[in-house]
Formats: structure tokens, sequence, C-alpha cells
């Protein structure tokens, strides 16, 4: 595999460089953390950020070396992986998503720590604010906690007589708890009564939705974070044989069959963060980087889902999407 394999230690994956790239290292190359409660088997967000990286002109093995933590998809052994970085003494640890972030805090209060798609950066306790994040934590929310009016308002628009909307969350994530919080608080302007269900674990996707068709919710809508986005393609199989139209909170849903979603691209703020870790490296404090807010959001249209849930999609809305999957 490129010269480079793969050695697993204690549940976590540790990326193995070749010797030329290990005696760089005993010089003056910066080490960054990787910490993502993902695998790197299916982790396009490390393609990314190595991607951010290579934009501004560093080289994995050459002149920036990488430690990579991976909790595949157990959440909870993130805390454990994140000590585990911080005795190895990195520049800088990148935590991608919002219970990576959290973890990482808790861990080192002097290594600069910078996190990418978090859902509400305040909210969550990771800073106190946006434009002076203060401490040793710093990076890019996706704001999507803030979306919940304009993502009901586009349920909405194509099921426009529904009145009963399910909400598929993990209350273990604390992203998914401030998205119903924020979703609560815009339903009753547009006519909607939620209908919160709890998942914990894949095996509680199938009561949740035989517990939505019982209650006759009308449409759904499904958070994404470390459960629902990774098992998508079976959120999204149920959603299709419940014959119900759902917004969900990432592309990466629509992609594999979804019926839409709006929501910053994730993808983009890991390979963004790059840039952070950049001018951390170069001597800013992460308390003297604002938090990177995103200026656009994507609508994401499948109009085979939709012509399958046998829905009509506006054409003044299709004109609003950034993307139509066919």
């Amino acid at each position: 595999m490129d010269r480079r394999h793969f050695l697993v230690t204690a549940g976590a994956v540790v990326l193995v460089v070749p010797f030329a790239a290990e005696a760089q290292q005993a010089g003056n190359v910066p080490r960054v953390g990787f910490l993502f409660y993902g695998s790197i088997v299916s982790a396009p967000e490390i393609d990314a950020f190595r991607q951010g990286l290579k934009e501004l002109g560093y080289i994995e093995g050459q002149n920036v070396s990488i430690e990579y933590r991976f909790a595949k998809g157990r959440v909870e052994r993130l805390p454990e992986l994140a000590v585990e970085l911080v005795r190895l003494g990195p520049n800088v640890i990148v935590a991608p998503g919002t219970p990576g972030a959290m973890a990482a805090k808790q861990a080192t209060s002097v290594i600069p720590i910078v996190f990418a798609g978090v859902a509400d950066a305040v909210g969550a306790g990771l800073v106190a604010n946006l434009a002076r994040p203060s401490g040793n934590i710093t990076g890019l929310t996706s704001i999507s906690s803030q979306l919940g009016g304009k993502r009901l308002e586009l349920l909405k628009a194509v099921a426009p007589k529904a009145s009963r909307v399910a909400i598929l969350y993990n209350p273990s994530d604390q992203s998914n708890v401030l998205v119903l919080k924020q979703l609560q608080e815009s339903a009753p302007a547009l006519g909607f009564t939620l209908q919160p269900l709890e998942v914990r674990t894949p095996g509680e996707f199938e009561r949740a939705f035989i517990t939505m068709r019982r209650e006759r919710a009308q449409a759904l809508f499904g958070a994404a974070g470390f459960l629902t986005t990774g098992h998508r393609k079976e959120l999204v199989a149920l959603a299709a044989r419940s014959g119900i139209p759902a917004m969900w909170g990432e592309r990466q849903f629509v992609e594999v069959g979804g019926l839409m979603s709006y929501a910053a691209n994730f993808f983009d703020e890991v390979r963004r963060s790059a840039t952070y870790v950049d001018k951390i490296l170069k001597g800013t404090k992460p308390a003297d980087l604002p938090v990177e807010q995103p200026t656009k959001f994507e609508l994401v249209i499948n109009l085979k889902t939709a012509k399958s849930l046998g829905l009509t999609i506006a054409p003044s809305l299709l004109l609003r999407a950034d993307e139509i999957i066919q």
C-alpha cells in the first residue's frame, strides 16, 4: 500500500510511515494529531484534510507527520484516544465533529485543537465566543443547529400537507440535541408538530420507524451525527420502505438515496481546517483565530427518490437546489 502499512492496537489504527519519513520526524517536522469517530476504511474526511494540507504545501511523510486515532464508530473510545494523542505531544490536534472536539478539549488545555463540522461550538461548550474563542481551541462550525427553520421550511415545500414531523436523533450526540432544540423552536411558526424519536444504537432504527408510522408522522428530519451518518444507507432504506419524505442533515444521505438535505459541506470544512493548522504551526495562537462560520449551504435533492415517493418538486425549488441527483 504505497510502502505504507497499518498497525492495529487497542482498537485504534496507527499509521506507520516508512523509515525515511521516520528519520525526517526526528528533526523539526511538525506533528499533527487527527482524532475521528469514523474508520480509516471509510474516511473521505482524511482525503479532504490531506488535500487541504497539500494546497498549503504540506506533504504527509515529508514535511508534516500525522498521528491518527480512529474510534471506528465507538464514540465512547474518543476520550481514551484523545489522551493517547496528547501523550504523543503533537503540535496541534484536529478533531472533525462535535464528539471528537469535545474529547480533545477534555484531554488537554495546552495543545492547540482545531475542530471542523461542529454543529454549535458555543452550545457544545467548546468556545465561549466565536469571534474570540480564547483558550487552546478554535476551528470551523457548520452552525447546523441554527438551520432548523430553513430545513423545516424546505420540507414543507415538498410535503405541503404534512403537519406531523418525526425527528430522528441520537440523545448521546450533543450536536443532535442542539439541532433538536432549534427545530422545536422553529416548528410552531410553520404549523408543525414534532415527534422526537431517540436512537442510540442501530438496533433501535427499525423500532423508531415503526413508531413514526404508528403515530402517523407525515414527514421526517434525520439529524446527522456519528451514529446516523455512519448508518445512513440503512436509515435511507427504512425511510423509503415507509414511504415518508425526509430531510437529512448532510448530503451523504442524499447521495445514497435520501430525498433531500440542507447543510454546509462537511468535507469542505475538514479540508479548510488545514488552514488553521498552518497558521498555528506558524505561530498563531488558537485564541487569536476566530471560529469560521459557513457562507454557503447546499440544498441537494434526489429526483429519483422524489418520484418513487410520488412527490412533484416545484420548479422554483429545483432552481434553488445546488445539486440535483437524477
